[in-house]
């Protein structure tokens, strides 16, 4: 298997996006905005269809992030705690959420996805806050597939303005992604400081069943 081939990634991006990408939504440090990008570069290059690497990366990025927002939703959290890899997690969501910021609407639920680390904070905290499900699932919709365009997009457009081999693109496409990432997650936590991403005020202040709806 040639690791370096378009031919090779070109035929098993697909089957790489929806394990990755939802495997992203518990775990962070998974590579999944770096497999979307390759999947763009591979478009550019003739490899792959970008609007197949969009709908799958959208589609396994709502799955996941619905499927943690209803793990803190329902308050099944705790059963993470009987085991060491869930305890690492458990705190892991509470870091994430310590560093992301703070939004008071849906807003917070679509954009602190592009923030590195932002995305399992967001919607680990909207299910604690018991944020609508309704709205959640429309927001990270929406949220989901505009970060799956951005990050195709970008691979897309550094293959076809360079020219490069697919994997070297891909690598260009990632610096840029974590720049801008990096950038933006310093402007949005300066000005939200160490608070949760979602308003804990609210109607669940008082009654834990109450859904918050911005």
């Amino acid at each position: 298997m040639e690791l370096a081939s378009a031919d090779t990634w070109g035929a098993a991006i697909y089957c790489w996006i929806v394990p990755i990408v939802l495997g992203d939504a518990i775990f962070p440090p998974v590579p999944s905005e770096m497999l979307v990008i390759t999947g763009g570069a591979l478009s550019a290059d003739g490899r792959a269809n970008v609007f197949l690497v969009v709908l799958l990366a959208a589609l396994a990025s709502w799955i996941g992030d619905v499927l943690v927002f209803q793990l803190f939703k329902r308050r099944l959290s705790h059963v993470l705690d009987r085991w060491r890899w869930g305890r690492t997690f458990h705190r892991g969501v509470h870091q994430a959420i310590a560093k992301a910021g703070r939004s008071s609407t849906y807003g917070g639920i679509i954009g602190i996805r592009f923030i590195p680390g932002g995305r399992l904070a967001t919607t680990a905290a909207a299910g604690i806050a018991n944020v609508s499900t309704r709205g959640f699932s429309f927001c990270a919709a929406l949220g989901g597939t505009l970060w799956a365009a951005w990050s195709a997009g970008l691979g897309y457009v550094t293959g076809s303005a360079t020219r490069l081999p697919f994997w070297a693109s891909s690598l260009i496409g990632v610096l840029l992604g974590l720049v801008i990432g990096a950038v933006v997650g310093l402007i949005v936590t300066r000005r939200r400081g160490s608070r949760s991403p979602v308003v804990e005020a609210g109607p669940s202040a008082t009654d834990p069943d109450a859904e918050l709806d911005f």
